[in-house]
């Protein structure tokens, strides 16, 4: 379809496409947009998660890949991303619906956001775009990080302006907490100059990470929060959890893809507690979590902010004992899931994409320069043409 018509049309159906940090699956999502900019509307028509097999799941938790195994995933996940994408043009069809554009993500295999003036910045999302675009015969519009980043941003989080978006109101200042790999917390006022937005820290990249190891390998994820709710809180090695230079920076900021990944995070302090119960080691990496993102609202979000109510998403929010913990520390806020808004918890990620795609499309800015630390507003991501 011809860009100029696409944009001119008064809604567009785009499918949004990410696979994140954990590494669990594809989260897809069919949503009908209207208009662009402050004026956008969403509805959300489909959403489904497609599960990796354990094999390549195991394949994009490997830290450090060569080249070869970067060219090989990159080919190999665009097939897996476009087969998700015509599953949706499929679901769409059955609703009499014809999809307009792809947005993806990708996933990440590096990222080095801006530091202190370092010149070693950069950031590489796998799933090639022209293998979706080729086989589902719809363009694709991908790179929203490098996009920032070129224009001097952190690359992430790339979702304040999908959650203003979606959340904010005239008369209340709201706030979104992602629960991802990695945690991210977007806040909302009235007007999308001030809206801020950074990454947190480690969450579900943590969590699952903790219980591969402490399993080796037979159990990857803690389902519901059942084991940590189950143990008791190491103090010494909560405060060695909490001891790290990431939690301390100020915002803008995000989180470079090695440094909360469990090999770095967490194996030299987990096998030196080989004598503790798992139950309390998964207590404590939960409290952990949940302390970082209590510490991160109270010294970044509350002296500036009085936020109505806190609209929560991401694959934590099924994770009973770290919801508990972050309630417990959060007396004051509302807490609410963004299912409530009908907004799918575990797709909300690839609405945000979604959304940027939109924006690419109608050349509008998306990167919100408060939240990244961009230099100015910039029309991010690339287009893939059919």
């Amino acid at each position: 379809m011809d860009l100029d018509v696409l944009r001119n049309k008064s809604m567009r159906y785009i499918v949004g496409l990410t696979s994140g940090y954990s590494c669990r699956g594809i989260d897809a999502v069919l949503i009908r947009i209207k208009g662009s900019g402050p004026a956008l509307q969403v509805k959300v028509v489909k959403a489904k998660h497609f599960p990796y097999e354990s094999g390549l799941r195991t394949r994009l938790l490997v830290t450090r890949k060569d080249a070869h195994e970067v060219g090989l995933l990159n080919f190999e996940l665009g097939g897996h991303l476009a087969d998700a994408a015509a599953e949706m043009c499929r679901m769409a069809h059955a609703e009499l619906l014809e999809v307009d554009a792809i947005a993806t993500a990708g996933h990440n295999v590096a990222h080095l956001p801006p530091r202190g003036g370092s010149i070693e910045i950069g950031t590489m999302q796998i799933g090639e775009p022209a293998v979706i675009a080729e086989r589902t015969n719809i363009c694709v519009v991908s790179g929203f990080a490098a996009g920032d980043m070129a224009a001097g941003g952190q690359g992430a989080p790339l979702s304040t302006f999908g959650n203003w978006s979606l959340f904010s109101r005239e008369d209340r200042v709201v706030a979104n907490l992602h629960l991802g790999g990695v945690t991210s917390m977007t806040v909302a006022p009235p007007a999308l100059e001030e809206a801020i937005g950074f990454e947190i820290g480690p969450g579900n990249i943590a969590l699952d990470g903790a219980i591969r190891i402490l399993t080796g390998g037979t159990s990857e994820l803690d389902r519901a929060g059942e084991i940590a709710s189950k143990g008791v809180v190491i103090d010494e090695f909560l405060d060695f959890l909490l001891d790290h230079a990431y939690f301390a920076k100020v915002p803008p900021k995000s989180v470079a893809h090695s440094e909360f990944c469990p090999e770095s995070y967490l194996r030299d302090g987990l096998a030196g507690r080989k004598d503790q119960s798992i139950a309390d080691l998964m207590a404590t990496v939960t409290a952990a979590v949940s302390y970082s993102i209590v510490r991160a609202f109270n010294r970044f979000v509350k002296p500036r902010f009085n936020v109505s109510r806190v609209i929560v998403d991401g694959g934590g929010v099924a994770n009973d004992a770290l919801m508990k913990r972050i309630r417990s520390g959060m007396p004051d806020v509302t807490l609410r899931s963004s299912d409530e808004y009908k907004l799918p918890c575990a797709e909300l990620d690839a609405i945000h994409v979604a959304i940027l795609g939109n924006e690419m499309i109608c050349e509008q800015a998306a990167n919100v320069p408060s939240a990244t630390g961009a230099n100015c507003p910039a029309v991010i991501g690339t287009m893939t043409p059919a």
